[in-house]
């Protein structure tokens, strides 16, 4: 194992990975790509290993392993050619959700595959019953959008137009659908280019032992990690406040065994798989565990499978942690998907008390809306993410305004987001007193107000709204979060449940804005760590000044108070 030259090789891995993204961010159509870089990019070998990634999204990162050997299972090797480009976004075959969509393309080195370009994004549009491509309401996978398995997008270096015509005629945007799927194409392509230079460089044979070398070397990293925690069984259980459907909770039971250097990451015990959309897929059930884990050990551990050799996932099937057919997912990788992470550090508190947090807002908003452009005379959609407080630690308060810990993405310029879209936002600000206090306070949320100025339909899938993100070590609760509306004329404002009758007040379908209403999105606060009592009067002083600190009295629970006239 020659470390030198193996540094360089990942190095160099890496920034192929980092540039297919930046090729993403530059070509895309959608802002969730150019703007909010919800997208991955990875290197696999033929086996369908993780060899190397940028920093990307956590929840796609760990999908990757799944998600190529998936799609081998399907389309052998055999049945490649060089120049094919596979596409898939199947929940049930090793997808995390519908509107994730994963392209691989197959590269070879003297007419054998040795690895694959992937590239995974999330795409706003994808059919199904709502605009936007989060039906809170929804109850199996066809109310979702388009379910495509493993097929070819491109045979040999050209087009199959019978594909590109069943994927286009299924969305409500099929002009910024075509845009996203050739920036991926046009990604992995880039991918493949640059690791074939690698590889002409050093060599197939040479480059293939070297990245085993590399993968074994990062198994016994992480193996020599975890024999530093103390060996035994650490358990928890958090909660989802609902489905969409029904106005009952589901649990996520979480057991940690920690044994000589390996981690069993068992959810027996969990919730039957509910009615509606928060169900995670086993894709999400994996990638949760992979994603706790890492955030909870040596970060300088070279990201590929070896690091995730010694971590091993138990997820019944026909529970929220491992959804049957055809149940309903989408919102299983945006909001079931942090609460797990949190409910695995809330078991490692236990075991490792300085490298988790309290609960974080477990949740990315996913505010969709949709419509038609009168401009440009064409249907739009677009998302908008909440960035949420996360949990105080051991040793420092929550950081504020941070995207759920699964997805990394960054925020939409308010200039860009009116420009793409009918809104104006009147108020964009960190939210006072959203943290939870503690010697370590949890972090604050963000609020967002926005003015409609055109006919659209709302949806939502977000959290946090009835059940507060917990503290540790006597750290109080976060704020709930709430979506307010005000309709045109008005001066109230209600939730989706006192104003449109629906069941839940953070996951439904199809509101029906027109111009002069106004949403309300307050972002669930993160939980605090240790008691309040034990704060230090300079950081009492900051919260008051920075307004991290409960200072008006007003209803931390409801968000009243919290609106504008």
């Amino acid at each position: 194992m020659d470390m030198i030259h193996m540094n360089i090789v990942e190095s160099a891995m890496i920034a192929i990975a980092r540039e297919m993204g930046i090729n993403v961010q530059k070509t895309a159509y959608s802002t969730i790509f150019s703007e909010a870089e919800d997208f991955t990019c990875a290197l696999a070998n033929r086996n369908g290993e993780l060899m190397a990634v940028a920093d990307f999204c956590p929840a796609q990162i760990g999908g990757v392993p799944l998600l190529v050997r998936s799609m081998v299972k399907e389309i052998p090797l055999s049945d490649m050619s060089e120049g094919d480009v596979i596409v898939h976004n199947d929940p049930y075959r090793g997808g995390l959700h519908t509107p994730e969509h994963t392209v691989f393309k197959p590269i070879f080195v003297n007419k054998e595959i040795v690895a694959f370009s992937v590239c995974i994004g999330h795409f706003v549009e994808v059919g199904g019953m709502v605009p936007g491509g989060f039906p809170g309401e929804a109850t199996e996978v066809f109310h979702e959008g388009l379910r495509v398995p493993p097929v070819k997008i491109m045979k040999e270096g050209k087009d199959v137009p019978e594909v590109w015509k069943m994927m286009l005629a299924n969305v409500r945007t099929p002009r910024g659908n075509y845009g996203d799927i050739r920036a991926l194409i046009s990604a992995v392509d880039l991918g493949e280019e640059r690791l074939k230079s690698l590889i002409e460089k050093y060599g197939a044979q040479a480059f293939e032992r070297t990245v085993q070398d590399l993968m074994d070397y990062s198994e016994k990293r992480m193996r020599a990690e975890l024999e530093t925690f103390k060996d035994g069984k650490y358990t928890f259980i958090d909660t989802i406040e609902d489905d969409g459907i029904e106005d009952k909770k589901y649990e996520i039971h979480v057991a940690v065994y920690v044994q000589g250097g390996e981690v069993v990451v068992d959810y027996t015990g969990s919730s039957k798989q509910a009615k509606g959309p928060i169900n995670a897929t086993l894709g999400v059930a994996w990638s949760a565990a992979f994603n706790a884990i890492l955030h909870m050990t040596d970060e300088t551990i070279p990201l590929n499978s070896g690091c995730l050799r010694p971590i091993r996932v138990i997820a019944p099937a026909g529970t929220v942690m491992n959804v049957d057919y055809p149940g309903s997912s989408v919102g299983g990788n945006t909001e079931s998907h942090p609460l797990i992470v949190c409910a695995i550090f809330g078991a490692m508190v236990n075991c490792v008390p300085d490298r988790v947090m309290a609960s974080e807002g477990t949740t990315h908003g996913c505010f969709v809306f949709g419509g038609h452009d009168p401009l440009n005379d064409e249907p739009y959609g677009g998302f908008d993410f909440s960035y949420v407080g996360y949990g105080g630690r051991l040793f420092a308060d929550g950081n504020d305004a941070t995207d759920s810990i699964n997805g990394n993405c960054a925020n939409t310029p308010m200039e860009v987001f009116e420009t793409r879209f009918p809104w104006i936002v009147e108020e964009y600000a960190l939210r006072p007193n959203s943290g939870g206090p503690g010697k370590f306070r949890g972090g604050l949320s963000n609020v967002k107000q926005m003015l409609c100025t055109g006919e659209m339909l709302v949806s939502q899938m977000t959290n946090k709204h009835k059940l507060s993100a917990w503290g540790l070590e006597d750290g109080q609760e976060g704020a709930l979060g709430a979506t307010l509306y005000k309709k045109s004329g008005t001066e109230k404002w209600e939730t989706t449940v006192e104003g449109y009758g629906k069941v839940s007040p953070s996951k439904y379908s199809n509101i029906p804005m027109t111009p002069g209403d106004r949403v309300r999105v307050l972002a669930p606060g993160g939980g605090g760590y240790g008691s309040p009592l034990e704060r230090s009067r300079s950081s009492v002083e900051e919260d008051v000044r920075e307004g991290g600190e409960r200072g008006d009295g007003g209803d931390r629970a409801r968000g009243q108070g919290e609106g504008q006239g």
